[in-house]
């Protein structure tokens, strides 16, 4: 049988939220010292106008919504994606290797 494509259950929100701080902590690219396979995450991204950019990736802010709803963070962390630290989070090496599925869908790159 094949895996699961959504093995926590995680919803529309929550996975556009984690395809973000995955890509987030790509680019930050900080290894969290006590979560192994984790990374550090000490900034969030903030719009201007209708998107925002992560690296060379445009984002439109309707698809990050979930980076400011605390309900989004609290499910991230029950189900074992996320820790959050004062000042910064942790995505967990389970967030790190979860495949949303959404990372060509919502991170935008232009042609040049």
């Amino acid at each position: 049988m094949p895996p699961k494509k959504n093995p926590l259950n995680l919803n529309p929100l929550q996975l556009r939220t984690l395809t973000l701080l995955q890509e987030i902590a790509r680019l930050e690219n900080a290894p969290a010292e006590d979560e192994e396979g984790g990374f550090q995450i000490t900034s969030l991204p903030h719009a201007h106008g209708n998107h925002f950019h992560l690296g060379h990736a445009v984002v439109a802010a309707k698809d990050a919504t979930g980076l400011q709803n605390d309900a989004v963070w609290t499910i991230l962390e029950r189900k074992g994606i996320v820790k959050r630290t004062p000042g910064a989070a942790i995505l967990t090496a389970t967030g790190v290797a979860y495949e949303t599925g959404l990372r060509d869908q919502i991170l935008h790159h232009s042609d040049h």
